[in-house]
């Protein structure tokens, strides 16, 4: 088996002590290559290069970003494919901050535990199909959204360009600096799901592709508890910035068994698409990652398009 580890050295949580011991592991079972990235867009570039040399599988070393990159760099999109694209497994370890993928995958979140799960799968041959979700031209493995969402990608990405972590503790800040920004703002949002009422005077909205959407150091947060990586989309639209409703809300999503409701959230946790649109260009994050602003974006659910090295559901 030929497989190619991609090491993002600066991501949160990798270390050089993990990274020999997940190449070792790998090396004494496959015809391995390592490759670190450079800089951003480069770990799509080393996964196109190894769906074009043929490689069996490549592992990610690194977090959300560089996960969403690799996926993007070989995994071709449904309007240009003919069914003869090589298509690599894809096994993940995790090495940022959140590593919300591998976690719904139920990858370990201690990279050491993870290699050793992964080295298990190979061995006995465990693979698992899943859906993704594009947005646009673009997959995403767990999440994108618009609005809030997306304000805060932007500023912890700002945070990072400016050599600052994105632990937990700045996540939570850089959040609530961007609810009060954005509760200036009248709501720009209005969103299509086929089969229901178009849903307007939306602040912000997630659309999901698994769950749990994100996590807050080790609790997870369920916005849409019932989309899975073998359903469709979840959608989760807030109409309302007021701050008690906003609290009521977030005391739901942390809850252990949360299944948010209220009369100003709209949400379904199965849809074949989504459609979103807005009056004024308004951020857009995929897989933690801010991708710009956007007035408009298309949505949509594809099954069963990627097979992980990840356990399979119960």
């Amino acid at each position: 088996m030929r497989t190619l580890l991609i090491v993002n050295p600066n991501a949160t949580s990798t270390t050089p002590a993990t990274r020999d011991l997940l190449a070792h592991a790998l090396e004494s079972r496959t015809q391995l290559t390592v490759a670190h990235t450079q800089h951003r867009g480069h770990a799509a570039e080393l996964a196109q290069w190894a769906a074009t040399n043929e490689m069996d599988l490549i592992v990610v070393h690194g977090g959300d970003g560089t996960v969403n990159e690799t996926i993007n760099g070989f995994l071709p999109l449904p309007q240009v494919d003919d069914g003869q694209a090589w298509l690599p497994r894809l096994g993940v370890i995790p090495g940022g901050s959140a590593n919300v993928f591998a976690r719904a995958l139920g990858i370990s979140p201690d990279p050491v535990t993870a290699t050793n799960q992964l080295i298990d799968l190979l061995t006995l041959n465990r693979d698992r199909k899943i859906g993704l979700g594009l947005a646009d031209d673009r997959w995403f493995g767990f999440s994108a959204g618009v609005g809030l969402d997306a304000d805060v990608c932007e500023a912890i990405d700002n945070s990072r360009a400016n050599g600052r972590a994105a632990t937990p503790g700045r996540y939570v800040r850089t959040t609530v600096r961007q609810f009060f920004k954005a509760k200036r703002r009248e709501p720009s949002i209005r969103i299509e799901i086929p089969g229901f009422d178009p849903i307007g005077e939306v602040h912000y909205a997630f659309v999901t592709n698994a769950s749990p959407w994100t996590y807050l150091n080790a609790t997870p947060v369920h916005t849409n508890p019932g989309t899975t990586f073998e359903t469709g989309l979840g959608v989760f639209a807030v109409r309302s910035m007021s701050v008690v409703s906003t609290l009521l809300l977030a005391r739901q999503l942390l809850a252990v068994n949360g299944n948010p409701k209220s009369r100003n959230l709209f949400r379904e946790d199965d849809v074949p698409s989504v459609h979103i649109e807005t009056t004024e260009p308004i951020g857009l994050q995929i897989d933690g990652d801010f991708i710009g602003k956007r007035n408009m974006v298309d949505f949509t659910a594809v099954p069963d398009v990627l097979e992980v090295v990840a356990p399979r559901p119960e």
